[in-house]
């Protein structure tokens, strides 16, 4: 009787347990089929980061020298587009002098009834009036033929200094063109690199940095141990000694692109800057001063002569002596002095 009670307990403990294997069976195939999450990229090292940080400086290195050219080159454009606006302007008035010259003379001849003065000539009886009137209509026909000639040669300047002027605006456009996506490229790549930095913590931060600062040890330590030094002299031009206080008087500054002074600069900025307090005009961007300055040999190196970096002219400094020069190193950093061989050197060239 008592099992006969039991029952209907038994079988709705197996109909819950089927519906319950019934709920369950989507979920289990759901997770049968469902594909395998991949692994999470693997974690970049210092090193790696290091490398993609100062890559991306560089980048943006050589994306301000284009900006700094192409700045350098409106400006000139932009003066040159002035000085023909003022030449078009006087050709302008030369033209309406030479005219209103022109309306002088044919007014004259009309007050002499419209007769042209050769015929007047043969008309005289007076042979003393012939010879005066004879030198006169010569003088006044070569004035007539210089008049036209002026007036033809004043048009075809002004022609020319229009063409100019106009070429040079499309220039001018074309340069701003080259600034505006330089100054986009460059702040792109200026904020990956700070992002790249900001996510690091400051411990990894400050192994970063002695990553750095170890990497140029190692590179000053093999240029001297190439024996340099014993080849360098010290000695220099007045004007480089004072092109070198100049940029030794920066040092502390704030690196900042296309900064020229006095209270920031860019690292062509600083070196031009250095140059024109001496005296000595000298390109605005690095790849600028590497292409037109005078090259010299490594062993003839002076201080005051500029040490171009990297294969593409994008970084330069000036040497100062003993090994060292002083730099604009890259945004974030100020302006130091540093070991001339710290970097990959591509050449030396001389402004005076």
């Amino acid at each position: 009787m008592n099992r006969r009670r039991r029952r209907p307990y038994a079988a709705a403990t197996v109909t819950v347990a089927c519906a319950l294997a019934v709920l369950a069976s989507p979920a289990l195939t759901l997770r049968a089929s469902a594909a395998p999450l991949p692994p999470p990229p693997p974690k970049k090292t210092l090193k790696e980061v290091r490398t993609e940080i100062e890559d991306l400086y560089r980048q943006a290195a050589a994306a301000t020298d284009a900006y700094n050219l192409a700045e350098e080159r409106t400006e000139q454009q932009s003066a040159e587009i002035v000085r023909l606006a003022r030449m078009i302007e006087g050709g302008r008035k030369r033209i309406d002098t030479l005219k209103a010259q022109a309306g002088a003379t044919a007014r004259a001849q009309y007050r002499n009834g419209g007769i042209p003065d050769s015929a007047q000539l043969v008309l005289t009886g007076d042979p003393q009036l012939f010879l005066d009137t004879a030198g006169r209509l010569r003088e006044g026909a070569k004035a007539t033929t210089d008049l036209i000639a002026e007036l033809t040669r004043a048009q075809a300047e002004l022609d020319t200094y229009a063409k100019e002027a106009g070429d040079n605006w499309t220039k001018l456009e074309a340069d701003r063109v080259k600034q505006a996506q330089a100054k986009k490229d460059i702040n792109s790549k200026i904020d990956a690199a700070k992002k790249l930095e900001g996510e690091l913590a400051a411990e990894e931060r400050e192994r970063l940095r002695r990553l750095e600062e170890l990497a140029r040890q190692r590179a000053q330590t093999k240029w001297l141990g190439s024996g340099i030094l014993g080849e360098l002299t010290d000695a220099t031009t007045p004007e480089a000694r004072k092109a070198i206080e100049n940029a030794l008087a920066q040092v502390g500054k704030p690196y900042v692109w296309g900064a020229e002074g006095p209270d920031s600069f860019d690292c062509s900025g600083l070196t031009q800057s250095a140059w024109a307090a001496a005296g000595t005009p000298i390109p605005r961007t690095s790849q600028e001063q590497w292409r037109l300055l005078p090259r010299v040999q490594p062993k003839d190196m002076r201080p005051g002569d500029l040490i171009v970096y990297y294969k593409d002219a994008s970084h330069i400094g000036m040497y100062i002596g003993n090994g060292k020069m002083v730099h604009a190193p890259r945004p974030g950093r100020n302006v130091t002095v540093a070991g001339a061989g710290s970097m990959e050197i591509l050449g030396i060239v001389r402004p005076s």
